[in-house]
């Protein structure tokens, strides 16, 4: 692919878009990022909160930790870190720099301030809004589809800001309708990598470090750790634990920033670290890995444009399979058995499933 292609230059900006810098678990840090910026336009501390959101920003946002708030969680915690300590111009990392004493004065606004939330319905799944109070002034601030779209600002009910929702993917977003496996396997194939290196650097050191620490520490279920400690240290374990360990430390608080994909923190280390493990272990080289690393990425970012950013459908099964895609291509897979593997229904229907033959039950190792 020549990179006068449109689709050549297409895709990179779309890696632009998809893979960038989040700290923490990205929809209660899309709620900092709005209450940050809120703050930001009310012009002082708030003497109360009221939080509108999505049913689907309540479920992901609900029991999980803001990393740099002292374990605290939930969306008045999230609203209250971007309150505090929010540096709004910095989006998803917008609470990665938290003094202690930040941290105190947190704690303190959540006892001493009225934070209200509630649920809406307004056709996005996706949706944030929140409006700050202080004395006679009122700052609201809505985000909407994505984790940093934003699409309102208001002062005293005067608009300071506003977007059409459906004017959004069309004009600011690089086009997700030229993907397709053929020019996918195409671009990663032919592409400079030069063009890509730093994008894909970031990635491998960012969620590598982070999938190295939830090993090494006590986040959430130690899932990472269960395997290795269950099923021995092969590279399929290693490479499914190692994800699993990264996902563990980001949900429970760990203060290091991932690099993401499709907004999600958890689908950008499925994206790449079992395929960053694979080829560690292939001795496949750097060039052959960011390949890799294209083919993954663009994969899962294919799917899940059709999908959109939320939905009921586990985004771990798309970065998955974008995964497969990438560890086929370092052991040797070409186009053909890729596209098969990603578009073929398996043989098996469902109502066969029950009656499939299984394969026999692997002994377990002894956790402790």
């Amino acid at each position: 692919m020549e990179k006068t292609d449109i689709r050549y230059q297409t895709y990179l900006k779309i890696l632009k878009e998809e893979l960038v810098p989040a700290m923490g678990c990205t929809e209660p840090i899309a709620l900092a990022y709005a209450a940050a910026e809120a703050r930001r336009i009310l012009g002082g501390l708030p003497e109360s909160v009221k939080i509108e959101v999505s049913g689907s920003i309540i479920k992901n946002v609900k029991s999980v930790i803001v990393p740099n708030t002292n374990h605290m969680k939930g969306i008045p915690a999230a609203a209250a870190a971007g309150i505090i300590a929010g540096r709004p111009e910095k989006e998803l990392e917008v609470i990665s720099e938290v003094t202690e004493e930040e941290r105190r004065e947190i704690s303190q606004f959540l006892e001493n301030v009225k934070i209200s939330v509630e649920h809406v319905e307004t056709g996005h799944v996706f949706d944030i809004t929140v409006t700050e109070f202080l004395g006679e002034e009122s700052a609201k601030v809505r985000i909407a589809d994505r984790h940093t779209n934003i699409v309102l600002i208001e002062k005293n009910g005067q608009t300071l800001f506003e977007k059409e929702l459906e004017e959004v993917s069309e004009k600011e977003q690089a086009d997700r309708g030229l993907l397709n496996m053929q020019d996918i396997w195409e671009f990663a194939q032919t592409v400079d990598t030069e063009d890509v290196k730093e994008l894909l650097e970031r990635q491998i050191q960012c969620n590598s470090a982070i999938a190295e620490e939830g090993l090494l520490g006590d986040y959430g279920a130690n899932i990472g750790s269960v395997l290795l400690r269950a099923y021995g240290s092969d590279i399929r374990t290693r490479a499914k634990a190692k994800a699993a360990a990264g996902s563990d430390a980001r949900m429970n608080g760990c203060e290091m920033p991932v690099i993401i994909n499709s907004g999600s923190g958890n689908q950008g280390i499925t994206c790449s670290v079992p395929v960053i493990e694979y080829a560690k272990e292939l001795g496949s080289g750097k060039e052959k890995l960011y390949r890799a690393l294209l083919l993954s990425n663009l994969t899962a970012i294919h799917q899940k444009s059709e999908i959109g950013t939320l939905s009921a459908y586990c985004g771990a099964v798309s970065a998955g399979a974008g995964a497969g895609a990438g560890i086929a291509y370092l052991c040797g897979a070409a186009i053909r058995k890729l596209s098969i593997r990603l578009s073929t229904p398996s043989p098996l229907s469902r109502e066969s499933c029950a009656t499939a033959p299984r394969p026999p039950a692997r002994p377990r190792s002894p956790l402790l």
